[in-house]
């Protein structure tokens, strides 16, 4: 009895993994068992690090804030306080990039968060 080697549902399959795994080095994008162990491997850590993103994210625009509100006199928790007291919504991202493009309107931005409300 000749060796039944699943047609095409399995090459097609097959291929789909191959083909995730292009640019992949060495026998990685060639060979399939090792194709499907870096592929499942870099999945995972895409689905991990689409959450993982968004904190890192976080982190960095409170740092640039920050920085920036420490060149105004005053620091984040202190300029971040005066944003919610004074009902002033901007998100951190909008404050980091508005930091960043256009120092004087973060500036005054600084000024409306720290007079009394």
């Amino acid at each position: 009895m000749s060796r039944a080697t699943r047609g095409f549902k399995a090459r097609r399959r097959r291929n789909k993994v191959l083909a995730l795994a292009k640019g992949y080095r060495g026998g990685k994008h060639r060979l399939y068992k090792t194709a499907a162990e870096a592929v499942d491997r870099a999945l995972c850590f895409a689905y991990r690090d689409r959450r993982t993103k968004k904190r890192e994210f976080r982190r960095l625009w409170i740092v640039r804030i920050n920085a920036a509100a420490k060149q105004n006199g005053t620091n984040y928790s202190r300029l971040i306080g005066g944003l919610h007291k004074n009902s002033i919504e901007l998100d951190r991202k909008v404050l980091s990039n508005l930091a960043i493009v256009d120092p004087h309107a973060f500036s005054t931005v600084v000024k409306a968060a720290t007079e009394q409300a």
